[in-house]
């Protein structure tokens, strides 16, 4: 939590947070703008201070209902800079940044750089900067950095901006159940009104219209992989592959709050009209563990490791091979049992070292899944949890785990 980062910093030596770019789709700094229009800005975070927004002055209005406090970059005179440096854009940049650390008095220190830049524009901007002032060190935190500890607990406000994006999103997966159901099936496929076979294309472009009438972004679009596809996990699907009953389809959804707020995750894997019984098998066993996780095996303050050694315990036990057991196994059970939720989709916590906890605070995905695209099916089911300082396991949004949906037969 934000109100966590002081202390954060302060153990890991830091003395300031430089967060540049734009105030929307960059998490680092919609964390302390929110979603205001900001096209171009730097935030700078003095350990025991607040945060300053520095931005141009076309866009301090919009700076402004971030509630930060707020300077205008033109003050620092960015073309006069320019001329001083004989039109080099990286050193008149780095001049700009050391009178806008001078005005705050960040003068020396370690200082740790975050946001959104080009690689290259940075890499030179950042080296001349540290040219002008060495005794300032500019870091780039690799492991864990203090912002992302930081984000890995949510407070109250965070949590609420969750349950909205879960309400939407379980009404976005109803309209498809729903969408899918009011389609005949003629000799096996689903038929739309023209008589043409129903696509996965179809459905996203629906998916993609509820997004946009609910209000909520659906920038990395959506996983609806049917057959074959739904055994490798993070398979997106074939927008002209048609809908047939009876395969597996795994629908892993993952929308946004507009301007790169806070995402929801969430999984169902759906038969249309039937499953087979090897289908309907793998569906089973997932359902088995899942069930399991959630209701006998997931504690709070338990490590992501711990209980993805009980996911792969359980799997094991069913005849399935692991992760575990093969690093580089592609089917059976392939990936981790969840991750941390928030301004990304994957944040911490981890299953990885250093080993996440499932302490208070965090938002979570529990999502365990067996994948054979060499028999043409997967099946995957994920929720979304919240861990209460009682340490209740809240679940954020409800929806049904059913394997078929029915559909009438033409």
């Amino acid at each position: 939590m934000k109100k966590d980062l002081d202390a954060l910093m302060e153990k890991a030596g830091l003395d300031a947070l430089l967060i540049s770019g734009s105030a929307t789709h960059n998490p680092a700094m919609y964390y302390f703008t929110g979603n205001v229009h900001v096209s171009q800005g730097d935030l700078i975070k003095l350990r025991g201070q607040e945060p300053v927004l520095f931005c141009n002055s076309m866009e301090r209005e919009e700076a402004a209902r971030s509630g930060l406090a707020t300077k205008n970059l033109a003050e620092y005179r960015y073309p006069e800079l320019l001329k001083q440096t004989g039109g080099d854009p990286a050193q008149a940049t780095a001049l700009r940044y050391q009178k806008m650390f001078a005005d705050i008095g960040l003068t020396k220190g370690t200082l740790s750089i975050y946001g959104k830049m080009e690689a290259g524009q940075s890499f030179a901007v950042f080296n001349a900067l540290q040219a002008l002032l060495p005794d300032i060190e500019i870091l780039g935190e690799t492991q864990d950095p203090v912002l992302m500890l930081a984000r890995e607990t949510k407070d109250a406000n965070e949590l609420e901006h969750t349950r909205k994006m879960g309400a939407v999103t379980v009404e976005i997966v109803s309209r498809t159940a729903a969408f899918l159901q009011s389609h005949k099936a003629k000799e096996g496929v689903l038929i739309n009104e023209a008589g043409n076979p129903l696509t996965i294309g179809d459905v996203k472009r629906k998916i993609n219209q509820w997004a946009i009438e609910l209000g909520v972004e659906n920038p990395h679009g959506v996983i609806f992989a049917i057959g074959r596809d739904a055994g490798v996990p993070h398979s997106t699907g074939n927008p002209e592959d048609v809908l047939e009953l009876g395969k597996t389809i795994v629908f892993d959804i993952f929308l946004q709050e507009p301007g790169g707020g806070y995402h929801f995750d969430f999984t169902r894997t759906w038969c249309l009209g039937f499953a087979s019984e090897e289908v309907q098998a793998l569906y089973e066993d997932v359902r088995e563990v899942f069930d399991k996780l959630m209701n006998e095996e997931m504690k709070a303050n338990m490590g992501l490791k711990t209980l993805q050694d009980r996911t792969c315990d359980l799997f094991e036990e069913q005849g399935h091979e692991t992760i575990r057991q093969n690093p580089l196994i592609e089917e059976g059970y392939v990936h981790s049992i969840g991750h941390g939720l928030g301004l990304d989709v994957h944040e911490l916590p981890f299953v990885r070292p250093p080993e996440g906890v499932l302490k208070p605070g965090v938002i979570v995905t529990i999502e365990p899944g067996l994948y054979y695209p060499s028999r043409g099916m997967g099946c995957r089911l994920e929720d979304t949890v919240f861990v209460h300082a009682d340490g209740q396991i809240e679940v954020l949004a409800d929806y049904p785990h059913d394997l078929v949906l029915e559909i009438e037969i033409n």
